[in-house]
């Protein structure tokens, strides 16, 4: 008795059809056929019964469908069991800080659920550095935003992440319930990160498309003392909507900038897939699902995941 003829069994009676369990199973109706006559055979016992409908299940068929169902359902279980004893090792991540602060916790959280042997590495640094670390091999997988500075791994565009004005009421309120040009922006006092930094890179590029030059007060890179001297009422700043999805603070409004050209993308980059080792492509698919998650429960402001 093979595994193979259980899982045809059990689809033929669950569809009531050799047809459609024929194709559920992409294989051809008389392999199938022959499969549950030999299972048949072995057992000396008529499991299946052909009607003008199709097909039903014996009573010697029905309860042999209820324990080969639990068969399958351990026999699932004991594979991902060893696949999941056979990842163990290390894995290097590395987000900016807004990023990981609404990725990093719920993508460390389904590392620990899934693979627990897996040991891993959360760096936490701004988008050019974490580039400069993948092209050193000092990372396996980071989330950035530009991934032309990758010289030679694996860049997929993974989501756009709307950005928003934060500031106190006194300095952006008179925007709430209006589009901000880019005039506008330029004419306030805004805190942002220095030039090495992915986002004022975005802003940089848009703003001198525009022939706009920005009014920078002052350069802060540490993303919580940013937001201090924005609550301060020092200036505003530009973020995008990782920055706020954790941000709780009266005193602040944050307003969408409706202007598809200040969108910033991002992209899950890592060593190539030749390169990569088995916890790292495990790592990959895991921060993968766990972004859609976030995205699609709208738990990651602002965030569009990219078309495939």
């Amino acid at each position: 008795m093979e595994l193979r003829q259980l899982r045809y069994f059990v689809r033929a009676v669950e569809l009531s059809s050799m047809g459609k369990a024929a194709l559920d199973l992409n294989i051809g109706v008389s392999a199938l056929s022959q499969q549950i006559s030999r299972l048949e055979n072995e057992l000396a016992i008529r499991l299946l019964q052909r009607t003008s409908r199709g097909i039903v299940a014996t009573d010697a068929g029905l309860a042999f469908f209820s324990q080969a169902q639990l068969a399958l359902r351990h026999a699932d279980d004991a594979v991902r069991a060893a696949k999941q004893a056979r990842l163990s090792g290390h894995v290097s991540v590395g987000m900016a800080p807004s990023t990981a602060s609404v990725l990093g916790l719920p993508f460390i959280l389904a590392m620990q659920e899934r693979y627990p042997h897996i040991r891993l590495h959360m760096v936490e640094s701004l988008s050019g550095n974490l580039a400069a670390m993948i092209n050193t091999r000092q990372l396996d997988l980071a989330i950035l935003f530009q991934h032309k500075t990758v010289q030679t791994w694996s860049a997929l565009p993974i989501l756009a992440e709307r950005l928003f004005l934060i500031g106190r009421q006194e300095i952006v309120g008179r925007f709430q319930h209006q589009s901000i040009t880019p005039e506008e922006l330029a004419s306030l006092p805004l805190i942002l990160p220095s030039q090495t930094h992915g986002l004022r890179a975005l802003l940089n590029t848009v703003f001198a498309r525009q022939r706009v030059e920005l009014n920078i007060l002052a350069e802060i890179d540490g993303l919580a003392m940013l937001m201090d001297a924005v609550r301060h009422g020092l200036g505003a700043t530009i973020q995008p909507g990782a920055a706020v999805s954790r941000m709780v603070d009266d005193n602040l409004k944050v307003i969408a900038i409706d202007n598809p050209l200040l969108s910033r993308p991002n992209f899950l980059v890592s060593l190539s897939d030749d390169e990569l080792s088995p916890v790292g492509l495990a790592a990959r698919v895991v921060l993968q699902s766990v972004i859609q998650q976030l995205v699609t429960l709208g738990s990651w402001p602002g965030a569009t995941l990219h078309d495939r």
